[in-house]
């Protein structure tokens, strides 16, 4: 197997590095988006997980979380993304919400001795 030649950014002719710098702006426009919206979605979970503690709920949820899978599945799918890449990323986050929503528990459980 033969190795292209890499060529540096400074090479590349000025129209490719104007597109590339808009594509990479774009990407970063995204990334602080998608920062901003799980930020939001956390403060959500977490109010989820102090009702939960308030009502002796279990942190865990299994057929809601099914429901979502299935849905964010659908949801990647009809968005041209990989539906198994999508179900990788919320089942990562699931278990990041599990994770607070059992130590909100314990926090409350601590708080009533």
């Amino acid at each position: 197997m033969t190795e292209q030649p890499t060529a540096s950014l400074d090479e590349v002719d000025p129209a490719v590095r104007a597109e590339l710098a808009g594509l990479r702006q774009s990407i970063d426009n995204i990334d602080a988006a998608v920062v901003h919206m799980l930020a939001e979605r956390f403060k959500a979970t977490q109010r989820v997980g102090r009702l939960k503690a308030e009502h002796r709920l279990p942190a865990a949820d299994p057929a809601r979380e099914r429901d979502q899978i299935g849905r964010l599945r659908e949801l990647a799918a009809g968005a041209h993304l990989d539906p198994v890449f999508a179900e990788k990323f919320l089942n990562f986050i699931i278990a990041e919400v599990i994770r607070h929503h059992e130590a909100i528990a314990r926090d409350a459980e601590g708080g009533e001795a």
